[in-house]
């Protein structure tokens, strides 16, 4: 007759990679069960993201993207099928994750971020994870988890380049500190206009993932203080020390 396998069991045969990793642990597994991660958007970034976050058995999972699928995000957009399109990204990214672990619980929030509700959504959460594509949600982003002390990994991609960094408020500069202020409308050109490689998603958002496991496990440095760089087209990856806080900066400088 069979032993029924227990809950105990379960866990320890589900994250068994990860428990015999000696920096993690079970502890370092069970802090990941029991931690709160937001991604705020679910494209291209988002996409590997939320996949590796499940598949790592982060306890609870908030995604907020206000998009429907559309046949052109399929290119780098792979948590969303062809069968999704016209869904919102949310519902579609909820089905994939619970289908990869259903012991994961997932919180969609299908609208656009502003000043007028991001607080109440973010302060919910551990850590966030900025998978956006635009300059204003960014330095929204960065305000607010500074105001309320929530610490969050920024990441940007284009073309065949991509960049990250992550925010620890009172620990180094902010987004603000290094980029200022969002540039004027149409200075940059949007991924719509010079394309961007489906891999580079990957490696980027891969990266972001990490940053939110190392945070929740309490293992390892994270990129605070620093901005990665990589280049797809050279395999070229450069980390470059920031400046300090901005004692002037409108977001970090009071704290």
């Amino acid at each position: 007759m069979l032993k029924k396998s227990t809950g105990i069991d379960r866990f320890q045969e589900k994250y068994a990679r990860h428990i015999i990793l000696k920096e993690l642990g079970e502890e370092g597994q069970r802090r990941i069960v029991s931690g709160r991660v937001l991604i705020i958007g679910a494209g291209g970034l988002g996409s590997p993201v939320a996949m590796y976050l499940a598949a790592a058995g982060v306890g609870t999972i908030g995604i907020a993207d206000a998009d429907k699928v559309e046949l052109s995000n399929l290119q780098r957009q792979i948590i969303h099928t062809t069968k999704d399109i016209g869904r919102y990204k949310v519902d579609s990214a909820k089905d994939r994750i619970q289908a990869m672990n259903e012991a994961v619980k997932v919180e969609t929030h299908a609208i656009y971020l502003d000043s007028d509700n991001i607080t109440d959504i973010v302060k919910n959460y551990d850590f966030v994870l900025d998978c956006t594509d635009n300059f204003e949600t960014k330095f929204l982003i960065n305000d607010i988890c500074v105001k309320n002390k929530i610490v969050f990994c920024h990441a940007g991609v284009t073309g065949f380049e991509g960049q990250l960094m992550t925010v620890v408020p009172g620990e180094g500069p902010c987004y603000r500190c290094v980029f200022k202020n969002p540039p004027p409308e149409g200075a940059v050109p949007s991924c719509r206009e010079v394309g961007i490689i489906v891999a580079l998603c990957g490696v980027i958002g891969s990266l972001q993932a990490m940053e939110a496991i190392k945070y929740l496990a309490g293992i390892g440095e994270l990129l605070t203080g620093q901005l990665l760089t990589y280049d797809a087209l050279t395999t070229t990856f450069h980390t470059v020390s920031l400046p300090k806080a901005d004692k002037n900066c409108k977001a970090c400088g009071d704290i």
